[in-house]
């Protein structure tokens, strides 16, 4: 009788969980693997809630610990004009959480030999040899320009610590050069990119401090160089096939676009309109961005952090050696340049955790994390051997910290250690 219970409480909890992509890797209650169901439920009634206050259009959020996923659940719409409802398998714009797979990829490529982290970008981009750091008059704005004290190593573009910046998140002379110049143009080819930014100085000396930036699309151009494919194809070879990560890609199929998820700006009255300015995502892309451009689910997501949480492999298919991810999770920064905030450092292409107190409430040390522009989110928390995803497509003046909260959410259901 027992043997026959528990059967049809794995089958349930299977139905529960969801069946699009998250029963590969194994589902379990929260109770076998030290968490309380009554308490994890929390998450999802507060998602649901949020959602049904209008204060979210709709989310999915998905959690696994010790290899198990013991929580998989959507709430709201995919699309408010009809009502749809979200599904778990719905198709994310990631944008920023693009950057940990393009920096698997450089890793990849890191394992072959390709590059070292102390050689010179200009080694493998002849471009950057001979970048200039802007220096900005304070009394009339005027951008002279100094010499690099240092070539910008492959370290600092990968620890966003080069001197790079993004343009349009900045107001400084620099980031207005980027938007005049058309340097991040993704209309253009990355080569077009390349070039522009190799005439543009940088904001600051390589190694200065941490800056956010485009670094990181440059590492997808040097994916291409470096390997001899298109980003694209190198991706899908190493990373999204072995990992049969179905649906992440740069575009969404006609046959899946009934599953991409509409993006929704939220004004200060509350209302959510569609947001402007979304690029196309119903083909191929001229520029491939490794910053920024992929789209994914919950389930795909979830397969590429328990890979990194199994230290490089996941269901026999060995990605990276598990030394090479301590490498990616390992702060790269001096001590000079830590300015991404209380105990927090940065690897390559992740923020990491170096005190959870300090740092917001993280529960292990190590903790590896980042998120994306539509408001997407994950954490890979080796110490206790957890996962937890979010995505959404919202972005506005008035959201709710849906990273805090599941945090709060999250640790506070796990009973053992």
């Amino acid at each position: 009788m027992k043997l026959a219970r528990r059967f049809f409480c794995s089958l349930l909890l299977a139905f529960a969980v969801g069946s699009a992509g998250a029963a590969d890797l194994g589902t379990a209650r929260p109770e076998a693997v030290g968490m309380s169901s009554q308490r994890l439920k929390l998450l999802t009634t507060e998602m649901k809630s949020l959602a049904e206050r209008g204060e979210l259009s709709g989310v999915v959020t998905m959690v696994a610990r010790k290899g198990k996923v013991v929580h998989l659940e959507a709430a709201g719409k995919r699309e408010l004009e009809n009502g749809t409802p979200m599904q778990k398998d719905s198709i994310f714009r990631i944008y920023s959480m693009t950057k940990p797979i393009t920096g698997v990829a450089m890793m990849i490529l890191f394992e072959q030999g390709k590059w070292q982290l102390n050689d010179p970008v200009s080694k493998y981009i002849p471009e950057f040899a001979d970048l200039k750091v802007a220096k900005v008059d304070p009394a009339n704005g005027a951008v002279a320009t100094v010499p690099s004290n240092h070539p910008m190593t492959m370290r600092e573009l990968m620890s966003h610590s080069g001197g790079l910046t993004y343009g349009f998140f900045g107001g400084t002379a620099v980031d207005k050069q980027y938007v005049e110049n058309k340097v991040f143009d993704q209309g253009q080819p990355m080569q077009t990119f390349i070039e522009r930014l190799g005439k543009t100085p940088l904001l600051f000396q390589p190694g200065e401090r941490w800056h956010y930036s485009v670094s990181v699309d440059v590492q997808g151009y040097l994916v291409e160089k470096l390997s001899g494919q298109s980003f694209p194809e190198f991706l899908q070879e190493h990373v999204f096939g072995p990992l049969k990560m179905v649906d992440t890609a740069f575009y969404v199929p006609a046959a899946k676009m009934n599953r991409f998820v509409e993006f929704y700006y939220r004004g200060k009255d509350g209302k959510s309109v569609k947001h402007p300015g979304v690029a196309d995502y119903s083909k191929p892309p001229v520029f491939p961005s490794g910053g920024g451009g992929l789209v994914s689910t919950a389930s795909d997501y979830m397969r590429f952090c328990q890979m990194l949480l199994n230290g490089g492999a996941l269901d026999g298919q060995r990605i990276l050696s598990p030394l090479t991810v301590k490498l990616m999770r390992t702060n790269m920064l001096p001590e000079s340049a830590r300015t991404m905030g209380p105990g927090t450092g940065f690897g390559l292409d992740f923020a990491v955790v170096e005190d959870p107190a300090a740092a917001g409430g993280f529960a292990g040390e190590g903790t590896f994390y980042w998120g994306g522009f539509a408001g997407t989110w994950f954490w890979i928390d080796p110490v206790y051997e957890l996962i937890v995803i979010g995505m959404i497509q919202q972005r506005g003046d008035d959201m709710p910290d849906l990273r805090a909260l599941s945090r709060a959410l999250t640790y506070q259901s796990i009973v053992e250690e």
